[in-house]
């Protein structure tokens, strides 16, 4: 047979993550972990439970709980049949679930305020650009049972402490009131009325909303639907005297808290369950304008709307992902886990195995020690030892495994001493307390 008739061999296919979703590579580990362990620390200072959800929920749940006209239910689920012909979606939000949670396992039950908190990943599938994917990760905080508008302002104050303790400053809160069942409905007709003889100007997507969600018009990113929403009657004005109060309320406490704030009369959320109060944490800087770090408001009709009784609620999220790309761009110092001071180098089979035992005993004593299992040559080894930058390496071959002892290298002076095995971790504790 000739070269030229020899069959191809196939190429192997080269798999990539799916688009929108990425890996969180080892070297971004130590952003996660310092997020994650501020957010916890936080959580428990401001007395929230943390509680886990499953990543899917009954897509009713999501069409009934955020609005079917919402983007987030045309056009953002991820949705699936079961064999069993059940409909289920990934959450892309928490609140619904959450809710679930509350009511299903008799939460409700429970001295309120019950105040929740959730880290996790979310899905929708959007166009994914800088900070927005379509499996991020959220960090969402919830407080039923109580309208006082104080819970308001100590969410939006509790957000600007998480970002705080990150190193995330110069933040201002844009917020709004977007009322409640009784006053919402004339600000509706109102804002129909203005927005309909002009509806020919307006993108698609806003001749759509027109008629289905009417509010979303007012925060639409379109040139020429800015321009007429500037001209657009402010719901603010129109609120009932409940709403005007609990407002006026949320602002004086934040006033006093110092928290800078500017009122957005365009800011409305794009989830039909939200009441009176919404706003969003924004950097107030020109590079950070264009992405918000985090959103919430109140919610006082979706624990009745989802089978439970008539309860008040407010709650927010901290985009993760955003929130660890700013902190990049701002060059914040995340300290790593302490590096090992020690290095464990082993030679020859039976020092193998006497290092594998001396490993976890040193492990066991709080010394943390590195290692390269699986590497037989000293010189190899040592390398690694001086790349990690230990200061000392112990030595363990077979001569050392056969008289229970073990050499110390001071990588530093390069002086080595031989000592007992026995005593090798009193031994160490000393020099470590020393010599740091």
């Amino acid at each position: 047979m000739s070269s030229k008739s020899k069959p191809k061999p196939k190429n192997k296919r080269s798999f990539q993550a799916p688009k929108g979703m990425r890996d969180i590579l080892p070297e971004d580990q130590i952003y996660w972990e310092k997020v994650e362990q501020t957010i916890k620390n936080l959580a428990d200072a401001y007395d929230f439970k943390r509680i886990n959800t499953p990543i899917l929920e009954d897509t009713e749940l999501f069409v009934k709980g955020t609005g079917i006209y919402t983007d987030i239910i045309e056009k953002e689920m991820y949705s699936l049949r079961t064999k069993g012909g059940d409909k289920l979606s990934l959450r892309p939000e928490f609140t619904p679930a959450i809710i679930r949670a509350y009511l299903e396992n008799g939460l409700s039950s429970l001295p309120h305020p019950v105040k929740l908190y959730s880290i996790g990943p979310i899905f929708r599938y959007e166009r994914p650009q800088k900070g927005r994917y379509r499996q991020s990760y959220q960090a969402n905080f919830e407080v039923i049972g109580e309208k006082d508008p104080v819970l308001d302002a100590q969410l939006i104050q509790l957000c600007f402490s998480i970002n705080k303790g990150l190193g995330l400053k110069n933040l201002i809160t844009q917020i709004n009131s977007i009322g409640c069942s009784q006053c919402r409905p004339i600000y509706r007709k109102i804002l129909t009325s203005f927005y309909r003889n002009k509806k020919k100007e307006l993108c698609s997507n806003c001749q759509r909303r027109f008629q289905q969600n009417p509010l979303r018009l007012l925060d639409c990113k379109e040139a020429k639907c800015i321009q007429i929403a500037e001209q657009a009657p402010q719901i603010i004005d129109h609120l009932c005297e409940d709403c005007h109060n609990h407002f006026r309320g949320v602002l004086e406490y934040l006033d006093e808290l110092e928290i800078p704030y500017i009122l957005n009369s365009h800011l409305v959320r794009g989830l039909d369950y939200y009441t009176k109060t919404v706003f969003e944490i924004w950097p107030d800087d020109a590079e950070g304008r264009q992405i918000s770090l985090a959103g919430g408001g109140r919610y006082d009709k979706l624990i009745k709307l989802l089978g439970g009784q008539d309860m008040p609620a407010v709650g927010f999220a901290i985009g993760l992902d955003r929130t660890i790309n700013r902190m990049k761009e701002k060059k914040v110092k995340v300290f790593s886990r302490s590096r090992p001071l020690i290095f464990l180098a082993q030679l020859g089979d039976l020092g193998k195995k006497k290092s594998l035992k001396l490993f976890e005993e040193l492990r066991k004593a709080g010394l943390r020690t590195a290692s390269s299992f699986g590497r037989n040559t000293i010189t190899t080894q040592l390398k690694i030892a001086n790349r990690l930058k230990v200061r000392f390496a112990l030595i363990l071959g077979q001569k050392e495994a056969l008289d229970k002892t073990i050499i110390i290298k001071d990588m530093i002076s390069g002086s080595q001493e031989v000592v007992p095995l026995e005593k090798i971790i009193d031994k160490l504790k000393k020099k470590t307390r020393t010599k740091i």
